[in-house]
């Protein structure tokens, strides 16, 4: 019966997505007439008529238009800054919108319509009413969903362009029979992303990395926020993210928003003009605080510029649209080529931070092979733990072969704590608000610490998106943070900050991009911020468990090494590895110094995390889940 079951529910998944296909497209007439409507309803009044279209000053994209001049094609010249705290990351890109003169291009694979998604979103309607062209090329899945709101982008301003990538069965929103209708009958395009993240402006000035437009990119999330990395970077390098994002928005998989059935359909019946209004916040006083930011000068140069680096060689690196559909051509998959080579051609140390430490069969054999060599580098890791991430079930693949990190690659891996001690000062710097002697907002006391306070509700763990998006529930409690940020360092020499995260999924399935420096004093820089978030109060320690007595350890361990080996019925408990914590009064030590144990105490396999579903849901996907690894 319940193969019955499953077989109907199977063949129901079909005929739904065989139902959905058959409707998929849209005539050219209902484009046509959307088209129109679209066109006269859009107010065309510019709210300026300078030539330079009312640009507000930014030393940041005056850095990069000297850092431009100063180039030649054969001597480069760029100026490159870490963004590595989420303010400074947000106010750049709020300066350099407001700075546009020309052209704006943003490419992101999730914006929600929180605090963040609306302010950006806000400043980027304001640029295209005063000139500037603005396109927004945003993943579908994650991106928006609300149909209004796309009505009204589509018809804010002449110059504000928006498409989605691979929308599926030609719609802006996704239903869960969409989604499982997607999944059966479509699954090798369903499951492609495009996962690059850039913001272009003037074809000076770009920003790449790891976060989206999203509150918990931002540390604005009141429950859950990501740890996270961008690079600001004004050069030649700009102008390639500029011409990678013009292959994506014509790739056909772009499709602009009156293509779309549903928000054709929208617009078709609703024909009078809506209006832009203006954002509600939930907090408004954190977003009048990084407003008035974005217009200080003396702010960018002390949180942006001030550790910038002057340089030559950088260069940006994306895959190619054309790897969701033709994955295994090497000349699509660029940029993942590109981080694999940086990784093979390490001498002495590789320093990785990344959310999944699930490794690609390519991956795995350059490791293996920088392990043979003697003296083999150094390889730190940098990335989540259960009780940290949101992602549960691609952890307990990661869990699955500990040994295979440990001891075939060399890896010392570090595993973000929840309540990481950095990541929750980051936070409070970036979440305080500050209130004026009346009790409203006061720019005036941006700097005076003592006026800020911090905000706070009472919504679910990860907002709107559902318990099955949750983390792990936590023994203790507080704020939570999970490591997103994707970056690598090789030798003190080159660095890379991206949105590769390391995994299968970002080799063969999601499209990637990625900034690479060449320059030891940068390559420094983000070696130091990976090393601090394996320190002791941000991280514990993955360690062989202390032999205890001889006979049974390593009847254990054989019996872990068959179990591991196994794809299904990956069941036995006691495995190789577990966490450790530093003990008080001792000093910091690698696992591999003979001291290690006598400083370090195991606190268990999930420590901090309660029991719970997920947390058998973990075992279980230890057990059976290995195969799905590029899927999960």
């Amino acid at each position: 019966m319940r193969g019955m079951s499953l077989r109907r529910l199977a063949l129901f998944a079909l005929l739904a997505a065989a139902a959905l296909l058959d409707g998929c497209t849209l005539s050219r007439a209902q484009i046509r007439r959307a088209d129109a409507m679209v066109a006269a309803t859009t107010p065309a009044a510019s709210s300026c008529d300078r030539a330079d279209h009312c640009a507000q000053p930014s030393p940041l994209l005056d850095a990069a238009r000297q850092a431009l001049a100063a180039s030649t094609p054969t001597h480069p010249q760029h100026r490159v800054a870490l963004l590595d705290e989420s303010e400074p990351a947000l106010v750049a890109r709020l300066s350099l919108i407001r700075a546009a003169r020309r052209t704006i291009d943003v490419q992101t694979y999730i914006w929600d319509q929180d605090d963040v998604g609306q302010l950006v979103l806000d400043e980027l309607v304001k640029a295209a009413r005063r000139g500037v062209q603005v396109r927004i090329l945003a993943d579908q899945l994650f991106s928006f969903g609300n149909v209004a709101v796309l009505d009204r982008l589509a018809r804010a301003s002449p110059n504000l362009k928006v498409r989605l990538y691979n929308p599926t069965f030609h719609e802006a929103s996704t239903s869960p029979l969409e989604w499982a209708a997607g999944i059966a009958c479509c699954f090798f395009r369903f499951n492609q992303r495009m996962h690059n993240k850039v913001l272009v402006v003037d074809g000076t000035a770009g920003i790449t990395g790891g976060r989206n437009y999203q509150d918990r990119y931002f540390d604005w999330d009141d429950d859950f926020d990501y740890v996270d990395r961008d690079v600001l970077v004004g050069g030649p390098a700009a102008q390639s993210m500029g011409r990678s994002f013009a292959l994506f928005w014509r790739h056909r998989r772009s499709v602009p928003l009156t293509h779309l059935r549903d928000v054709n359909h929208y617009i078709l019946n609703h024909p009078d003009a809506p209006d832009w209004p203006a954002p509600t916040y939930e907090h408004p006083q954190r977003v009048f605080r990084v407003e008035q930011e974005a217009s200080d000068a003396a702010w960018l140069q002390a949180h942006v510029l001030a550790d910038s680096v002057q340089t030559g060689e950088v260069e940006f690196f994306s895959d190619l649209p054309a790897k969701t559909e033709q994955p295994l051509k090497r000349q699509a998959r660029q940029f993942t080529a590109h981080v694999m080579q940086m990784v093979g051609a390490a001498r002495h140390e590789v320093v990785l931070q990344t959310p999944y430490l699930v490794m690609s069969r390519r991956a795995r054999r350059i490791f293996e092979r920088l392990h043979k060599e003697s003296p083999p580098p150094h390889i730190v890791v940098s990335t989540n733990s259960l009780a940290s991430t949101d992602a549960f079930a691609v952890y307990a693949v990661s869990y699955k072969h500990r040994k295979r990190y440990l001891k075939r690659y060399g890896f010392e891996i570090y595993e973000l704590k929840p309540h990481a001690t950095d990541a929750a000062a980051a936070n409070a710097r970036a979440s305080l608000e500050w209130i004026g002697d009346d009790g409203h907002a006061n720019g005036d006391r941006a700097h005076d610490v003592s006026h800020r306070y911090v905000g706070t509700e009472t919504h679910g763990l990860l907002g709107s998106h559902g318990s099955s998006q949750r983390p792990a529930p936590l023994v203790s409690e507080g704020r939570r943070f999970a490591l997103h940020a994707k970056s690598i360092v090789v030798d003190d020499r080159f660095a890379m900050v991206g949105s590769h995260n390391f995994d299968p999924r970002s080799d063969h399935y999601n499209t990637e991009a990625g900034v690479i420096v060449y320059d030891p004093r940068f390559a420094e820089q983000l070696r130091q911020a990976i090393l601090r978030d394996t320190q002791p109060q941000n991280a514990w320690v993955i360690a062989p468990r202390r032999p205890v007595v001889p006979f049974l350890t390593k009847l254990n361990q054989a019996i872990g090494d068959l179990s591991e080996s196994l794809p299904l019925f990956d069941f036995w408990p006691y495995r190789f590895a577990t966490s450790y914590q530093l003990k008080a009064g001792c000093t910091p030590m690698r696992p591999s110094d003979p001291g290690f144990f006598s400083c370090y105490e195991p606190v268990g396999d999930f420590p901090d995390v309660a029991l719970s579903p997920k947390l058998i849901y973990t075992r279980l996907i230890t057990a059976f889940g290995s195969s799905a690894s590029g899927i999960l």
